[in-house]
């Protein structure tokens, strides 16, 4: 992707119907191989915590990792729209926090916007982030961060009730400032409603097909991981095995002293070794 991408040609694109593909990435190498296809934008996310780093949660993302993750990505595809996700503690603790934490995304990651997990307490940190400067995507339904809280994660807006305060969060997360949303988990109906009344782009992770762009982490989009996913995640290729069979012949190689051979390693100068021999005259 040569042309470098706007919030004008996500907001264009809403405007045509045109649905956004965005990917989940947390490194330079993907994020050189997302740039050779036709995807717009990409999320650098705190599920790194899990995905990259092996927690149970996305917690244990700090703000200075994710800055240098997400600075990471930045350089392996220049011209993407790039999402920061504001990790834990990031935007909790004060309003001055928030403002500065989104501040390093921007200035030390060059991300075009931020996202921020969302309930109706937060409408004030969207506000000062928004009237700072900066882009804000909103995150609303399923918030990992409140694992802690919750206990579990589960389907959002499946009754009636949950379902209008989603729709009626929505709103005022928009009003507050947010020119985006991220709805996670969110029945298919409900998230279908938020994107059609609302004039800012909204992406699905596992909320159906009526918003106007989807999200899937790297990982599950190329198959790397084996076991249970979420209900929502499809794998478009199956490169965990063939990882584990260029692990393997790696270490065949390795073994029977055929890697590396003559073309795989460095060698001296005609001449040269001869020439060293000379030089060292049988000290070794």
């Amino acid at each position: 992707m040569n042309d470098k991408i706007t919030f004008s040609d996500i907001i264009q694109a809403k405007a045509e119907g045109k649905k956004l593909p965005v990917v989940s990435c947390y490194d330079y190498i993907t994020a050189k191989l997302l740039v050779q296809t036709n995807i717009p934008m990409a999320l650098v996310g705190d599920s790194a915590a899990q995905l990259v780093l092996g927690h149970d949660s996305t917690l244990p993302a700090t703000m200075d990792y994710m800055v240098i993750i997400t600075a990471a990505v930045r350089r392996g595809a220049p011209n993407i729209f790039l999402i920061a996700d504001m990790p834990f503690l990031s935007y909790q603790t004060s309003i001055s926090d928030a403002v500065k934490n989104a501040g390093r995304f921007v200035i030390e990651s060059g991300a075009n916007m931020v996202k921020i997990e969302v309930n109706s307490a937060h409408l004030n940190v969207i506000k000062a982030v928004s009237d700072a400067g900066m882009a804000v995507m909103g995150h609303i339904g399923m918030r990992p961060q409140h694992i802690g809280k919750i206990g579990k994660l589960k389907a959002e807006g499946t009754t009636a009730e949950m379902a209008a305060e989603l729709i009626d969060l929505a709103r005022q997360v928009v009003d507050a400032g947010a020119i985006s949303l991220l709805l996670e988990g969110v029945a298919a109906e409900v998230a279908e409603i938020i994107s059609k009344n609302t004039s800012v782009p909204v992406i699905s992770c596992g909320s159906g097909p009526g918003c106007d762009g989807q999200v899937l982490v790297a990982p599950d989009i190329l198959g790397l991981l084996d076991g249970p996913k979420p209900k929502f995640a499809k794998s478009f290729a199956k490169i965990s095995k063939n990882t584990i069979e260029a692990f393997q012949n790696f270490s065949d190689e390795v073994t029977r002293g055929t890697y590396p051979d003559r073309e795989h390693s460095y060698h001296m100068k005609t001449g040269q070794l001869e020439k060293l021999q000379q030089l060292l005259n049988g000290k070794i």
